[in-house]
């Protein structure tokens, strides 16, 4: 099955929806979504190298279109559908205590969240729940997910077709990898 849906997934990067798909993924990511858009975006630029920049950009604009909706779901709706996604990633009992230290690192837990793997839609909501200024969400938004974005297109662009090999012949190692750093990320949110 993993190797069907890494196929699929290879496929899809010439295909004329991809980035529409891409687009969908990295917008809902960044309030809602448990999946980061990574887990396209990588073997879309492995497929069709070419087309890096463009992936990264894609993937940025929507990520941080998205991270403005979860800002408004924290800001607007916080008691209805933001604490329910922050509870369902066991942030609930330290939400108060969170909330008083957060907008003192604002900058660096966007940034952080922004370029790791930790939940990007926790910091999303969490800046519109505590006020954070709408401006350095943005700005700082932008400037952690470019970061990522275009460290992850820049590697796979430069040394895709080895990046490509490796993952064909080791996709089970690959995978099982990747879901270690996944879930590494929620219970660090958890922990944390």
């Amino acid at each position: 099955m993993l190797r069907a849906l890494y196929n699929w997934t290879m496929a899809m990067a010439d295909h004329p929806r991809a980035l529409w798909v891409l687009a969908m993924v990295s917008f809902i990511e960044s309030s809602v979504f448990p999946i980061p858009p990574d887990v396209l975006m990588i073997p879309m630029i492995i497929a069709a190298p070419k087309r890096a920049w463009l992936i990264a950009s894609v993937a940025l604009v929507s990520s941080v279109l998205g991270g403005i909706l979860g800002y408004a779901i924290g800001a607007f709706a916080f008691e209805q559908i933001g604490q329910p996604i922050l509870a369902s990633l066991g942030k609930a009992d330290s939400m108060a205590e969170f909330s008083v230290r957060f907008n003192d690192f604002g900058f660096w837990a966007v940034m952080g969240a922004g370029i790791t793997p930790f939940p990007y839609k926790v910091i999303t909501i969490m800046s519109g729940w505590t006020g954070m200024p709408i401006g350095t969400f943005i700005a700082t938004s932008i400037l952690a997910r470019a970061i990522r974005f275009f460290f992850v297109a820049g590697l796979l662009w430069k040394f895709g077709e080895p990046v490509k090999e490796f993952i064909d012949k080791r996709l089970g190692l690959v995978s099982t990898l990747f879901i270690v750093l996944l879930f590494g990320g929620f219970l660090a949110v958890k922990y944390l």
